[in-house]
Order: C-alpha cells, then sequence, then structure tokens
C-alpha cells in the first residue's frame, strides 16, 4: 500500500473519528464501569502491540512504517502496563484488610 496523499488524508480522518468517539464514550461511562471498560481497552492495547510488532518484522516497510512502528509498540506496552497496574489498584480497594 502506498502512502499517498489520498491514503494519508483517509488515515487521519478515520484516526480523528476514533479520538471523537472514544472521548463521547468515555465520557458517557458511568463510574461502576470504568474497571471493566479499562480492562477492555487493555486487551485492545495488547493486540496493537503485536500488530506493531508485525509491522517492525515487516521487510519492505521502510523508515516511516519503521519508527511509526516503533513508537506504536512503546506507547501500547506503556498503556497496557499502566492500564494493568491501575485497574489492580482499583481491584484492590474492593478486597477487605486484614487487621
Amino acid at each position: 500500500m502506498e502512502l499517498n496523499a489520498a491514503v494519508i488524508s483517509l488515515l487521519f480522518f478515520v484516526f480523528a473519528l476514533a479520538m471523537f468517539l472514544g472521548i463521547e464514550l468515555i465520557r458517557r461511562v458511568p463510574s461502576q464501569l470504568h474497571t471493566p471498560l479499562m480492562s477492555g481497552s487493555n486487551a485492545i492495547s495488547g493486540i496493537t502491540v503485536v500488530g506493531a510488532i508485525l509491522a517492525l518484522g515487516r521487510e519492505d516497510g521502510g523508515m516511516t512504517v519503521t519508527v511509526l512502528a516503533g513508537l506504536a509498540v512503546g506507547f501500547a506496552t506503556i498503556n497496557v502496563v499502566g492500564g494493568y497496574l491501575v485497574t489492580d489498584r482499583m481491584l484492590g480497594m474492593f478486597k477487605s484488610k486484614k487487621k
């Protein structure tokens, strides 16, 4: 797939639409559902890590694809680790305290 101006503008439109829909979705979620939603987003970020690693392994990718895939691996990994830490902390709030 060539990255010409039409493809880049379409990808940017999809990215902007996904950001807008994501913000609206998170804004309307009740606070009781934030932990399950965080776990679901961790799974999606895990899929992003796998896809970015596959993109890094392509021989015909070029420098742009390599840089973007490397950034995707880094940011998605940070998101997965941070999400699991926050989820673990939130679930720890529901455990009974031992004396």
